[in-house]
């Protein structure tokens, strides 16, 4: 696939966990990009986040903050990704398997430009 092809409608995938998530001893959020990696997707992004909450900390009134006093961050994590929505399809089996708490979301998106560096 050639990136010029790449542009149309596509979907847009975020994955929203905590920094210390796990999948088999490391990271998750490492783990999701290895996985989109090995699975060819054009790009994948990783954002920490500075504060928030999800559903358990919210019940239990937590808001997990970059605070420097605060010892256990626990700081929120969004990946995001574009890709093919049968790309995506294929891959939301593994991607329930290997996140136990967390958000994923889908949504059309219109790509107007992606090219490398070297394409310039």
């Amino acid at each position: 696939m050639e990136h010029q092809k790449f542009e149309g409608e596509r979907t847009l995938m975020r994955i929203h966990i905590g920094e210390d998530d796990r999948w088999q001893g490391r990271p998750l959020y490492r783990a999701i990009v290895e996985l989109f990696r090995k699975e060819g997707f054009y790009g994948v992004t990783v954002l920490r986040g500075v504060g928030g909450y999800g559903s358990s900390s919210r019940r239990q009134g937590l808001y997990h903050t970059a605070n420097i006093l605060r010892l256990s961050q626990d700081l929120p994590v969004v990946i995001e990704a574009v890709e093919y929505t049968e790309r995506i399809e294929k891959i939301l089996p593994q991607l329930d398997q290997m996140v136990g708490g967390g958000l994923i979301t889908l949504e059309k998106v219109r790509v107007v430009l992606y090219r490398s560096q070297e394409e310039r």
